[in-house]
């Protein structure tokens, strides 16, 4: 279970997307993001979808790895189609029950909220997984100095999440030892009802959050010793710079965003 998530994850790499600079990878993920939302023809999402699996071809790592990653979400995504199917209004009714009702309008929506969600997933998954934890914290701290001028701690901020990244696959990994564990002394945690499947991870959330809170202490207590201060007057040993491969991701969302727009307004 937990130790398919890949939020957080960096897979050490040499490819085109490994090397790209890491505030325009963020800000390209972003507005990657906004085309998929913004996209609403079958031929929007096929050429989303085509440019996605290109992109984890580039990166060099395994089209089966992401596929996997994708299952702790699958709850989450059939929940959500499932809610499009039953409850959208419009379009010819195929099935009618209550309130409940299954139109060609939300089966419509459903497909799209499906192939929506999973792009989402695994364009915000390959970012972490071809940037490392301290290139990210760097292009997350780049993109928010012009706040600090109105004091908004942007070296902070940075630093927080950097941190929330680094340690979410390392929790993961303590927690799936803690259930391991658990099996091992008869603990059944997919066996049960609901309430008994709740119950069962409540030993696992206690020695989690203990854990947790050591880490972070420890953390603090490293920190301290080595003369951490905050960002002011910090210098950086990898100085950020754009290159070639980034203006080339740039006009590819450029030409990309041209495309989009012209599928919704014409098509």
């Amino acid at each position: 279970m937990f130790d398919k998530l890949l939020i957080g994850r960096y897979i050490q790499g040499n490819s085109w997307i490994h090397r790209l600079d890491p505030r325009a990878k963020l800000l390209g993920t972003i507005y990657f993001i906004f085309l998929i939302l913004l996209a609403n023809h079958w031929l929007a999402y096929l050429l989303l979808t085509a440019v996605v699996f290109i992109l984890i071809r580039l990166s060099g790592i395994d089209l089966s790895f992401f596929l996997k990653g994708i299952r702790p979400m699958i709850g989450l995504i059939l929940f959500t189609v499932l809610f499009q199917v039953f409850f959208s209004q419009g379009g010819e009714v195929y099935f009618s029950w209550g309130i409940l009702q299954v139109t060609s309008e939300g089966l419509r929506n459903a497909v799209f909220i499906f192939i929506r969600l999973v792009l989402v997933i695994m364009i915000s998954t390959l970012l972490t997984l071809t940037t490392a934890p301290l290139e990210l914290t760097d292009g997350i701290e780049h993109l928010l100095r012009p706040l600090s001028r109105f004091g908004f701690p942007s070296h902070e901020i940075a630093l927080m999440l950097s941190i929330a990244l680094r340690y979410v696959p390392t929790l993961m990994d303590e927690a799936q030892k803690i259930m391991n564990a658990q099996r091992a002394r008869g603990v059944e945690f997919n066996q049960g009802s609901f309430i008994q499947r709740i119950q069962a991870i409540i030993p696992i959330l206690v020695p989690l959050f203990v854990s947790a809170f050591n880490r972070a202490e420890e953390m603090a207590t490293a920190m301290e010793a080595r003369g951490y201060r905050g960002g002011e007057g910090r210098t950086k040993y990898r100085q950020l710079s754009f290159h070639k491969g980034d203006t080339v991701l740039v006009l590819g969302l450029l030409v990309l965003t041209v495309v989009i727009f012209g599928i919704r307004n014409y098509i």
